[in-house]
């Protein structure tokens, strides 16, 4: 599944996902969406955590716009609801997904960052959303997911001025997680995404796709969506044996 522009390795349940177009900081291509599209459309199988990160002091620098420049309102028109079926797929395809961040996290950089479950920051990572000075706007779901996390009245300043945050300001502000030290964000990434793919892989999967769409809902929906989430994890195999391990005192054995 490794491509030029993506590498690929597989460990166990875990796979690492590298971007490699350092000659562009990782920008994103059709090329490279297509390939991370094609990873999340068929993983290998017993994959259950993915690592998603850059390549040369970078995680992405945003949308190649050599190639944006030249579509017309009908292809940018496509073009972004092509981004916005990738970004599904890394958010609700079922896999979790840790971001090990460095460098650029731009534009769609961010957008990509943001569809990932757990995001880790070192200390050259600058978020930023510059679009409003390039004379463009957002297309691959930055209003839908980092408006969520930084609210829409932050967000818009931050394009109107295209201010940058660092890392110790992202986890402030949730665009990550954790603010790690220099070169110790694949560490980080690598041992919390062993300790997910030990989770019960049917509770993994309610978090992801429950959660985030529960937050779009009144709350007595997603009440009722909790309780059915509930009902569904706590009938499974994976429950009765994480049961049984808290009362006999040991370590759960999942599926």
């Amino acid at each position: 599944m490794t491509s030029p522009m993506l590498s690929v390795s597989v460990d166990g349940p875990i796979a690492t996902l590298t971007m490699t177009r350092p000659d562009k900081r990782n920008a994103m291509c059709e090329g490279l969406l297509n390939a991370i599209d094609g990873f999340y459309s068929a993983p290998p199988e017993g994959v259950r955590a993915v690592i998603l990160t850059g390549t040369a002091g970078h995680f992405c620098s945003g949308l190649d716009l050599s190639e944006h420049v030249h579509r017309s309102a009908e292809q940018n028109l496509y073009h972004s609801r092509a981004w916005h079926a990738v970004m599904d797929k890394i958010q609700f395809g079922g896999l979790v997904t840790v971001s090990a961040m460095f460098g650029a996290v731009i534009g769609g950089g961010l957008e990509l960052a943001a569809a990932t479950h757990v995001r880790i920051a070192e200390p050259s990572t600058v978020f930023q959303l510059p679009e409003g000075r390039r004379g463009i706007f957002v297309g691959g779901g930055a209003t839908a997911r980092v408006g969520r996390l930084l609210g829409a009245d932050r967000m818009t300043e931050m394009m109107l001025t295209g201010r940058k945050y660092d890392a110790a300001e992202g986890k402030t502000l949730g665009l990550a997680h954790y603010a790690v030290g220099e070169d110790e964000a694949m560490a980080l990434a690598q041992t919390l995404a062993a300790r997910i793919a030990r989770n019960a892989p049917m509770s993994n999967y309610l978090m992801i796709q429950s959660i985030a769409r529960i937050n779009d809902m009144s709350q007595s929906d997603g009440l009722f969506v909790e309780s059915l989430a509930a009902a569904l994890s706590q009938t499974t195999p994976d429950a009765e044996e994480g049961l049984r391990a808290f009362l006999e005192k040991r370590a759960p054995k999942f599926r």
